[in-house]
């Protein structure tokens, strides 16, 4: 069962390029900038929500940001000797980006509705199964092997179909295009779709794509 967690209107929003989660994802963090660890300060008072939203620009000090991120609750906190954050963020629900209101904090925040995903909060049984998944795993394995990633496909197992359908969205070598077109699909199954066919890019291209990072 999900539990119900309550998410504000407004949000600090953390930008990491290549880099997207999923609700029922966790992925750890490592903060050490200034700013976000202004932020962490502010959101464990809190609710302990931050939006995970990728920017448009990579070599920008303030990018313009995608309109759909996905919001996460920090679940795990923990504070070095050399005064960095480790956190661990779970997913909750995606969300659009309304506007960005101005403020004196050093990181940003917007004004978000999840209205357009609110399956994500949801219990859902869509039908797919892991069979369906045989070819998807054979290709993302010869990509995987091929760009020298690695990955712990027994641990993989191990989730339901969505979580790994939603995990392989997060961790393939894919551009960050890809990936935000990976976090709008609005269901599991149009994911699950969207996830082959950008694979068949790189199978019909020999893996010969120079922009995996």
């Amino acid at each position: 069962m999900k539990q119900t967690v309550k998410l504000p209107s407004k949000i600090p929003v953390f930008p990491l390029s290549n880099f997207i989660i999923f609700p029922e994802t966790t992925v750890p963090l490592n903060i050490f900038e200034p700013r976000y660890i202004q932020m962490i300060d502010d959101v464990m008072k809190h609710e302990r929500i931050i939006g995970m939203v990728q920017p448009k620009e990579v070599n920008n000090k303030n990018p313009k940001l995608y309109d759909i991120g996905c919001a996460g609750k920090i679940t795990s906190f923990h504070e070095t000797e050399d005064g960095r954050y480790l956190i661990i963020i779970n997913g909750v629900c995606r969300f659009k980006i309304l506007n960005e209101p101005t403020t004196n904090k050093l990181y940003r925040e917007c004004e978000v509705v999840y209205s357009d995903f609110h399956n994500d909060t949801k219990n859902q049984n869509e039908e797919i199964k892991f069979t369906d998944l045989e070819l998807i795993f054979k290709n993302l394995k010869t990509l995987f092997n091929k760009q020298g990633y690695t990955i712990n496909w027994k641990d993989l197992e191990k989730k339901n179909v969505g979580q790994t359908i939603n995990t392989l969205s997060m961790a393939s070598p894919f551009t960050l295009e890809e990936k935000q077109m990976l976090l709008e699909t609005i269901d599991l199954q149009s994911r699950k779709s969207k996830l082959s066919e950008i694979l068949e890019t790189y199978v019909i291209d020999q893996f010969s794509n120079t922009t995996i990072q």
